[in-house]
């Protein structure tokens, strides 16, 4: 009989279990997704270590932190929901830039140092021994848009990429655009290559062909996007619309625009994607595809502050919508530069 300690670690039951930590949560969680033996086998060890988690309260430590790699426009609306869902709730947001390795280290000394309620990942990818260091450490977690498919062991919670990338197509193909060009994210990004397919989808549906030169590959910033409209907007027979897979790429199409003597929406039609603020006041105002980030932040707040076994166990994926603003219109006369 294994000696009861009440101070005994998840990670020790793991071990003696012969599993991973993540699967001994899920177990303690109440999740289905676990082998009956292999269940059967934590469960027993869980009552030999006398296991006995303690049960987590809202204001347990009174911080969740909130990791990005980097932060951009649409991290305040992603702040500003997460903040109001913790406030609300009677905590606080510690916010995290995590970006090289100076900056990793420094954020895992300051976790292991401190206290936190849990971690919420944005646009984060973390290797899989840091995914079972912050287990050991028992920290849930929730990501927020996960760069690469979903692990089963964190749930995350992001918009209807997909939906979204295939409404904005098919605003421009109702308007009467046949040349659509799109400019996406970092191809390594999920929700980039959900973007993209949705495009592609609506296109084939219209019986549209698709044309290779009018695929290019963005990283969400505004320098890869003015470059990759330049060279669409000198193509023999050029877009007469562009579906960016972000705001702040929208802005980069817009200047190449006008460095082509192009007017918006007259000669070019622009989509974006996120609807951050200043979409509503670029000249002409953009149309978008919104997604909630504010909302998105919120839902993962919440679920890490529930009670025990009430949060998300698995991904939540959140409707997009279509704002039409002045820089979409039907195709002007004029295809050439």
């Amino acid at each position: 009989m294994v000696e009861v300690n009440n101070r005994v670690t998840m990670a020790e039951v793991a071990a003696a279990a012969g599993v991973s930590i993540p699967t001994v949560s899920k177990v303690l969680n109440g999740r289905a997704d676990v082998a009956r033996e292999t269940r059967d086998r934590i469960e027993r060890m869980l009552a030999e270590f006398g296991y006995a988690p303690q049960p987590r309260k809202t204001r347990r430590a009174g911080v969740i932190d909130l990791v990005f790699t980097e932060l951009s426009e649409w991290a305040t609306e992603i702040v500003r929901g997460a903040e109001e869902a913790a406030l609300a709730l009677g905590s606080r947001i510690a916010v995290s830039a995590v970006r090289g390795d100076a900056a990793e280290r420094n954020w895992w000394t300051s976790l292991a140092s401190s206290r936190t309620d849990g971690v919420v990942l944005v646009l984060t990818e973390l290797a899989p021994e840091h995914r079972d260091r912050l287990a050991a450490l028992e920290i849930p977690m929730v990501a927020v848009e996960p760069v690469s498919d979903s692990d089963p062991r964190i749930p995350s919670v992001g918009a209807a990429n997909w939906a979204g990338g295939l409404r904005a197509t098919e605003h421009l193909l109702e308007l009467g655009h046949r040349r659509i060009g799109t400019i996406t994210g970092r191809p390594s990004v999920q929700c980039s290559q959900a973007r993209l397919d949705g495009y592609r989808t609506a296109l084939r549906r219209a019986g549209v062909p698709l044309d290779p030169a009018l695929i290019a590959v963005g990283d969400f910033h505004y320098e890869s996007a003015l470059a990759a409209a330049s060279t669409m907007l000198e193509l023999p027979e050029r877009p007469t619309a562009i579906f960016a897979a972000s705001d702040l790429q929208a802005m980069g199409v817009y200047e190449a625009a006008r460095q082509h003597h192009l007017r918006l929406p007259d000669d070019l039609s622009v989509i974006g994607f996120d609807d951050v603020p200043m979409a509503a006041y670029a000249p002409p105002p953009l149309t978008t595809m919104r997604q909630p980030l504010d909302e998105m932040a919120s839902l993962a707040v919440r679920s890490l502050l529930a009670p025990v076994g009430t949060g998300m166990s698995e991904r939540v994926e959140l409707a997009t919508s279509l704002v039409v603003r002045s820089s979409t219109a039907p195709p002007g006369e004029a295809t050439t530069p």
